[in-house]
């Protein structure tokens, strides 16, 4: 899952461990002169965490790192950086893990590589098209039987076969009660849209298995700013639910982010168990001065329990050409909160806090 594939969701203190964790603070209040400081908190988000990387993902090991990866500017090649802070991972050092054939498949836009961990190996997920054809985009995968993703073969395990040879892309993986998914992003032969979103459970990391249902195409005007496009999706598991974020529209300031809701004991391949909201849940700000805020995925903070968001934003609204020539998209990360009913609330894209000069557009 995109918190980690490897780690339960953190469960709630018991009353009991709560009423005696009160007692003991209590009482450590008591024989302590009023002039302790209390523990440490955790060092603010810097944001931007990491600059010009798009579609990030982070993944929090067993180990006690995160695992970053994400798309680079030029579209050619697979980075990886480890730190054992998210704020590390800012000016931690990156290694160039894979790169793209000169020629044939896998050949030109590299885009939103995922790494996960899964039955004691590591795999990359990304996207990328013929030297030849660069719009023919596929979902292909990589493995690595290495225990550290930074060191042994990245193996070539082929494109993962969907229902049709169509633009297909942001493939992400989770597990629930015992059984492994794909989500992923992909045109439908005969379908008015860009791409839409689908589910299939899978046979083993890099096949599919039984039949793939579309979960969501966009439909409401937020979704078909530009193109009409349901992409980047992400899984997170909370409150007896399962929550799928992913993003809409152009990859200019109109991008923002929708999200599908499913009962936990709800069957997933049955997409009438999903409730779409009719509203983007995360969207740009003029205040904050963050636009086309997306392709997110989920972590959590070094304690463990507080889930975080991670996701890309420019720093500014007007792009001059192409949008996917403009580099600026940086990694952010924040604080994900919950509404009382257990749902997320994605809030607004915070404002800058990190000290440097700020990237402006690039030319088109």
């Amino acid at each position: 899952m995109s918190r980690n594939d490897d780690l339960p969701e953190p469960e709630p203190p018991s009353r009991r461990l709560m009423l005696k964790g009160a007692a003991l603070a209590a009482g450590a209040l008591a024989a302590t002169p009023a002039v302790a400081a209390a523990a440490p908190r955790p060092a603010p988000f810097r944001n931007p965490l990491v600059r010009q990387r798009a579609d990030p993902y982070i993944h929090r090991h067993t180990d006690g790192h995160y695992y970053f990866t994400a798309t680079v500017p030029e579209y050619d090649r697979i980075i990886l950086r480890r730190s054992r802070t998210l704020n590390g991972l800012a000016t931690a050092a990156e290694s160039v893990v894979w790169t793209k054939h000169a020629t044939g498949a896998m050949g030109a836009h590299i885009w939103a590589p995922e790494i996960h961990r899964i039955g004691g190996k590591w795999y990359i997920y990304f996207a990328s098209a013929p030297a030849e054809s660069v719009w023919d985009i596929r979902i292909w995968v990589l493995e690595n039987a290495n225990p550290d993703p930074l060191k042994g073969t990245w193996a070539e395990k082929g494109q993962i076969r969907t229902a049709w040879e169509t633009f297909s892309l942001d493939a992400t993986t989770f597990t629930h009660r015992g059984t492994r998914y794909l989500v992923w992003a992909q045109h439908e032969p005969g379908m008015d849209n860009n791409t839409a979103l689908w589910l299939s459970r899978m046979a083993n990391p890099w096949t599919l298995t039984g039949p793939q249902v579309r979960l969501s195409t966009p439909e409401y005007d937020w979704e078909c700013v530009g193109y009409k496009v349901n992409e980047g999706p992400a899984v997170l598991a909370r409150n007896g639910r399962i929550f799928l974020s992913y993003s809409a529209s152009a990859t200019d300031y109109h991008y923002c982010m929708g999200l599908l809701t499913a009962d936990a004991d709800a069957d997933l391949m049955n997409p009438a168990n999903w409730s779409k909201s009719p509203v983007p849940v995360f969207t740009s700000n003029d205040t904050t001065k963050q636009y086309g805020p997306g392709h997110n995925c989920f972590t959590v903070a070094e304690d463990g329990r507080s889930d975080v968001l991670v996701y890309h934003a420019r720093q500014y609204k007007e792009i001059t050409g192409d949008p996917l020539n403009d580099p600026n998209r940086h990694t952010r990360i924040q604080n994900l909160r919950w509404t009382p009913d257990g749902t997320p609330d994605f809030g607004i894209p915070v404002a800058d806090t990190a000290t440097g000069a700020t990237a402006g557009p690039a030319a088109g």
